[in-house]
């Protein structure tokens, strides 16, 4: 006997059923259709606003179940530029949080409007905009150069910014800045969170603000405060207007804008916390729970979302098919995304149905993925374990180059030998293959030395212990091993020989960086060594702490030509970006093969990887060409605070090295020194050069 229910609701096909095909506005001819998903509701109501008074309720109407979960109704309130809520009843009982008199964000809406301390009302968006012909630039992964940065802090104090767009999308996008990035020689602006997002109430409590934005709304309203002052006048479709043209005129440069997501929680925080969408909507299917109701919080943020459920999948999926094709974003990099990958016994798995539709999707093939493989939780430190497809964060990577640059360094002053070998160091710089699979190759390791969370470059060479005081927890907050040396003075100093060495550290820090097989990331501001005064969480402070600042001394403008030569460097040698791993005795294109050798020119032995007293190495790749002319590079890294002789090795095809790049020297040299094998080269103590071979 078949069940009316079955009949009303045909079998779910997951998170891809067409039943939650169309949520949120579409509008019609005949006006606007809305679609809610509430499994568990009783009713469902949209609430429509006056236009200038947010408070005053003109019209409400009742949505009807349509199955599977949806309510729906289509009328001619429903408008662009019309400010609505919705709500939704439903039973009492433990996970559910139901309450017809709360007015809720509609999960799917373009855009937000504030009314009051914590008052949101959702707003119709049509959201068409000319793109004038303009594409995405589709950069190559190999050619990939992140550059991760806060949309405000970037052009807020930059003097050819116009003041009216400092701190804006239109800001972001101004000549100046573009002229600043392609200079640089980077491909894909990173952005930190510019989904809508809001401040903690405990924040501002303490005169704070959430300034980073890991503190999502909504996942289809751009964030209105970046916005100019004339977009916020005119409302939410101005302001998604300025953001396209953002994008526009970016891609019209060659840059790609990455996204940094955050779906793994909400700005409901955990239960008591504010009832502003999806709690008041389905508590119990949008977030994590015991079965009496109580959260698992896997993020440390109060809430976890509940991707084991196809609607919350559904509405991740559908956030990203929204900002990668109506919005042209070219990549994400998902905030926790473990958290998206725990199955309904919260439990981690790379085939989860949400990672895998995002990497099958048609909306979203060309789009970068980028994956932090790691949440708070208990499995959640899965770096490596992502699928093919999929880039990752290598926190491993950073760690040991971290390691090797600095504190190695700082142990070998104390006990006078380094206490590991050079062997760990060199996986990382050859594309980490003991991290990430041979179907998967060295692109799968997205590199980095600093983020936005931690550090600064400059902060990692001055400090061995953060200063978090302004943050108002007493220093509890941020990490409290960074891998750090401040070379012989906290913080700010006058003497000139711990400068030297703090300037050489940031110039191997970031030319490992550069040099190393995966895509690299650099952290806005450190091309030219910006300080947040030892601060390695700051969240919290919109401000000149952590802005950009462009008046720079010398020394900053040469560690500029620096990371800029670098960059050049890694364009033109393909050998320092391949594409796959080479497999002993095959031959695979756009790989490298890679040879190692000592300080004396001699194949490297396995005693010499792990021996602590040898941490001088000479690393020679060379191309498997594909789509690019041969190239093979020499690459020397001297890892001790004594300077040594290195005879370059013979190798097979090289008659002569031609030398591209010191870390030795203060400002980069345009000189080509030429060397021929078995010539002794002299290092300077902890310092790298780098050679094509030819």
């Amino acid at each position: 006997m078949v069940s009316p229910e079955s009949v009303m609701s045909p079998p779910s096909e997951g998170l891809l059923s067409a039943d939650l095909d169309g949520l949120g506005v579409v509008l019609l001819p005949e006006g606007g259709r809305l679609r809610v998903w509430s499994g568990g509701a009783d009713a469902v109501d949209l609430v429509i606003f006056d236009d200038s008074d947010l408070d005053w309720i003109t019209a409400a109407e009742p949505l009807t179940p349509v199955g599977g979960g949806v309510w729906e109704t289509t009328t001619p309130l429903l408008r662009p530029g019309v400010r609505y809520a919705v709500r939704v009843d439903g039973p009492p009982g433990p996970g559910n949080t139901f309450n017809r008199g709360t007015l809720l964000i509609e999960p799917y809406t373009r855009g937000l409007v504030r009314t009051g301390y914590d008052g949101w009302r959702s707003v119709v968006v049509e959201g068409s905009f000319d793109w004038g012909g303009v594409g995405k630039p589709g950069v190559p992964l190999d050619r990939t150069v992140i550059y991760e940065g806060h949309l405000k802090g970037l052009s807020k104090r930059h003097p050819d910014v116009p003041g009216a767009l400092r701190g804006t999308y239109a800001g972001l996008a101004h000549p100046a800045m573009v002229e600043h990035f392609l200079d640089l020689g980077v491909t894909s602006i990173q952005l930190l969170p510019v989904h809508a997002f809001t401040t903690e109430p405990r924040l501002l409590q303490h005169g704070l603000t959430n300034y980073w934005g890991y503190n999502s709304l909504n996942f289809f309203s751009p964030h209105a405060p970046y916005a100019t002052e004339e977009a916020r006048r005119q409302g939410p479709e101005a302001v998604l207007r300025e953001f396209k043209g953002m994008v526009r005129l970016l891609h019209e440069a060659g840059l790609e804008v990455i996204l940094d997501v955050v779906y793994n929680h909400t700005s409901e925080e955990g239960i008591g916390g504010p009832r502003s969408s999806l709690r008041g909507i389905d508590n119990r299917a949008y977030y994590r729970q015991q079965d009496d109701g109580a959260y698992i919080d896997v993020t440390g943020c109060g809430n976890s979302l509940n991707t084991s459920t196809d609607a919350a999948a559904r509405l991740v999926l559908d956030s990203l098919r929204y900002w990668a094709n109506e919005v042209q974003i070219d990549g994400f990099r998902f905030d926790l995304a473990t958290t998206l990958g725990r199955d309904a016994a919260h439990t981690f798995t790379p085939d989860h149905p949400l990672l895998r539709t995002i990497l099958d999707d048609p909306a979203l093939q060309g789009v970068k993925k980028i994956a932090e493989p790691w949440d708070v939780g208990m499995g959640g430190w899965q770096t490596g374990n992502f699928g093919p497809g999929w880039s990752e964060w290598n926190d491993r990577y950073r760690d040991r180059v971290r390691n090797f640059w600095l504190s190695d360094v700082d142990y070998a002053r104390r006990a006078s030998t380094s206490p590991v070998g050079i062997g760990g160091f060199a996986t990382r710089l050859a594309g980490s293959a003991n991290t990430f699979s041979d179907d998967r190759g060295p692109l799968a390791s997205v590199n980095f030395i600093t983020a936005h969370d931690g550090f600064t470059l400059r902060d990692l060479v001055s400090y061995d212990v953060k200063h978090n005081l302004d943050n108002g927890e007493h220093n509890r907050d941020g990490a409290d091993t960074n891998r750090s040396f401040n070379h012989g003075a906290e913080g700010p100093t006058d003497d000139e020989a711990i400068l030297a060495t703090r300037r050489r550290a940031m110039r191997n820090l970031m030319g490992t960086l550069l040099l190393s097989a995966g895509v690299p990331m650099i952290t806005a501001g450190d091309e030219f060594a910006r300080t947040q005064r030892g601060n390695n969480n700051a969240y919290c402070h919109d401000s000149v702490l952590t802005w950009l600042s462009w008046q720079h001394a010398p020394w900053q403008r040469e560690l500029y030509a620096h990371v800029r030569h670098l960059l050049r460097l890694r364009r033109e040698n393909p050998a320092l970006r391949p594409s796959r791993f080479a497999r002993l005795g095959e031959h695979t294109p756009s790989a490298s093969v890679m040879e190692w050798y000592d300080e004396h020119g001699e194949t490297m032995s396995l005693d010499r990887w792990t021996d602590a007293s040898h941490r001088t190495l000479q690393y020679v790749a060379a191309s498997t060409p594909e789509f690019e002319d041969f190239n093979r590079i020499l690459l020397i890294v001297h890892g001790t605070e004594r300077d040594a002789a290195v005879t370059l090795p013979e190798v097979d095809g090289v008659s002569r090295y031609a030398e591209l790049w010191s870390s030795a020297d203060e400002a980069p040299s345009e000189r080509v020194t030429h060397w021929r094998p078995g010539d002794v080269v002299p290092m300077t103590a902890t310092s790298m050069r780098l050679f094509r071979a030819e």
